[in-house]
């Protein structure tokens, strides 16, 4: 009796949710963005991906593309490690920026990606969120961040990633100043340096369910003072609840929202 040898099944078909568990198929995610139809768990996504849901077709033109870190502290290994980050993920550093329309209205967007050093911020990361402001306050259209950073300030970039917190914080401002709708969704995890600078000064705060945000986590947190804090702390959820942020929108429904805020705003 002949058997038939059974196939092998390619890798990068099929992922795991991490939260209930289900075996999900990548072409049922992608249609779902990236989203559990089972729990609602959201994946996390790459800058370009966000990009895709929001944006219409064919209408983003990215901006300051050529801007990478230097070594200015020739710090051991960094150079090494930014060049296989550029080779795994198409960027040259942690942020993406450019001009485009969502709905036919033209918009500002900038995105912290996780995928580059943890959407970590160094000196590239603060200027182009200088140089994206700086634009939109030229072309009087709206600012749009979507952030998620698990490293905030750039350890091997030094003091130079520190400065980077007041250098966005001014760009904030010259947003007020210019009165330029900024709306800003926090993704998992927005946390330290980006969340302690342009992350939470929007004018609208939205977030992504289940996000981590904050400045340090709940455990250093419980470690330095000694109690145990409450359930969900630190969470989206918890957030909204006490008057942080503004809402927590599920993905599949980012970009309606956006477009619903910019029709009154602009």
């Amino acid at each position: 009796m002949l058997f038939k040898k059974k196939k092998e099944i390619p890798d990068g078909i099929w992922r795991k949710c991490e939260k209930c568990g289900e075996i999900l198929h990548i072409v049922q995610l992608k249609k779902n963005l990236w989203v559990c139809p089972f729990c609602s768990y959201h994946f996390r996504i790459n800058s370009k991906t966000y990009i895709e849901i929001l944006m219409d077709e064919g209408e983003f033109q990215e901006l300051f593309s050529e801007y990478a870190p230097s070594d200015p502290l020739e710090f051991p290994e960094y150079e090494e490690k930014v060049k296989k980050l550029e080779k795994e993920t198409g960027l040259k550093d942690a942020a993406i920026c450019g001009i485009g329309k969502i709905d036919g209205i033209k918009v500002g967007i900038f995105i912290t990606d996780f995928f580059f050093m943890a959407g970590s911020m160094g000196s590239v990361v603060g200027e182009k969120f200088k140089l994206i402001t700086d634009k939109v306050c030229e072309e009087k259209i709206p600012l749009i961040a979507i952030t998620s950073s698990g490293g905030g300030a750039r350890m091997q970039e030094g003091i130079i990633s520190l400065m980077q917190m007041v250098k966005t914080c001014e760009s904030v401002l010259k947003l007020y100043e210019n009165k330029i709708p900024y709306i800003v969704v926090l993704c998992n995890p927005t946390m330290a340096g980006v969340m302690a600078s342009f992350a939470s000064l929007g004018d609208i705060l939205l977030a992504e369910p289940n996000a981590l945000l904050g400045f340090t986590g709940p455990r250093v947190i419980e470690q330095t003072i000694g109690q145990k804090l409450p359930e969900g702390f630190q969470s989206s959820e918890f957030q909204f609840s006490h008057g942080m942020i503004d809402s927590v929108i599920d993905r599949r429904n980012l970009r309606e929202t956006i477009i619903k805020i910019l029709k009154i705003l602009c």
